[in-house]
């Protein structure tokens, strides 16, 4: 039996430039196994600050931040989680009562990834990207104990200012990167992205990954990007964005909630999710 939308019923929602449908299929799939009276869409806008303003204004109980709104949305936030003000970079708003607070679960499902993974920290990396999510996962790495890091950014300002900040390396491109320095690989840029003007592109020159002992690509859609795809036959140790994207959105569905998912559910969860 299909829920029924009332005037009780508690909307999420999520903002990026380019709205997907993985983040509305995993939460409704949960709000309807788990008879929740929730309803969750995906919206894009041209004005941050009064998409904003009127999660607060409309009572949105939760809101899911993409690139590239992670940074530019803190000012207009009232508090910052922890998990936040080490990085600068919002992925969750929680609005309780008219009272928006951020917290970053893209971090935390880093940190976990890092883990189910063992990945060493002695690995030396080479990070791609500057934005948002760069910041949620070179923040996860770091606080893993990774010392030798590089990241690889086009705008020099924000490139050496991520690094800067967690005591790594800038370099423009991989021209003058080694095989020795890239044993793990990292994609967080939109490069392979569905729908982008780069969704057919390697993230890294062949003979960066050749070399790689793990890949670790963000993008989420499509789950199997050209880095992945082109790692996999190399039979490499990958880590998907669609791996990011699920362990996140259980750390937001339980925010907005109170409700913790089964494994089971979760896992039906982002199996429906990946399909649309």
């Amino acid at each position: 039996m299909a829920r029924i939308i009332n005037k009780d019923t508690i909307v999420c929602m999520s903002l990026s430039a380019r709205p997907s449908n993985f983040g509305t299929r995993f939460h409704n799939f949960l709000y309807e196994k788990l008879d929740l009276n929730y309803l969750y869409k995906a919206f894009t806008t041209n004005n941050l600050k009064d998409a904003i303003n009127g999660i607060k204004a409309l009572s949105i109980r939760g809101c899911a931040i993409s690139m590239p709104y992670k940074q530019a949305c803190i000012e207009f936030i009232d508090e910052l989680d922890a998990s936040v003000q080490s990085i600068q970079a919002v992925n969750t708003i929680v609005n309780t009562d008219h009272y928006l607070k951020a917290y970053n679960t893209d971090y935390i499902a880093v940190e976990k990834l890092i883990k189910a993974n063992n990945i060493s920290n002695k690995t030396p990396f080479v990070l791609k990207g500057s934005g948002g999510m760069a910041n949620a996962v070179i923040g996860a790495f770091y606080d893993a104990g990774f010392k030798h890091g590089i990241v690889c950014a086009r705008n020099q300002q924000k490139g050496e200012a991520l690094a800067k900040r967690y005591h790594y390396q800038w370099q423009k491109d991989e021209s003058n990167i080694t095989p020795e320095q890239a044993k793990l690989i990292i994609n967080v840029t939109p490069i392979g992205m569905q729908g982008g003007s780069e969704a057919n592109q390697l993230a890294f020159r062949e003979t960066i990954i050749n070399h790689a002992d793990i890949v670790f690509d963000v993008v989420a859609l499509p789950v199997e990007t050209p880095l992945i795809k082109y790692a996999k036959n190399l039979n490499k140790t990958i880590i998907s964005g669609a791996d990011v994207a699920v362990l996140q959105a259980v750390e937001q569905f339980i925010l907005y909630t109170g409700v913790t998912p089964s494994e089971e559910l979760i896992q039906q969860a982002g199996e429906f999710a990946r399909q649309g």
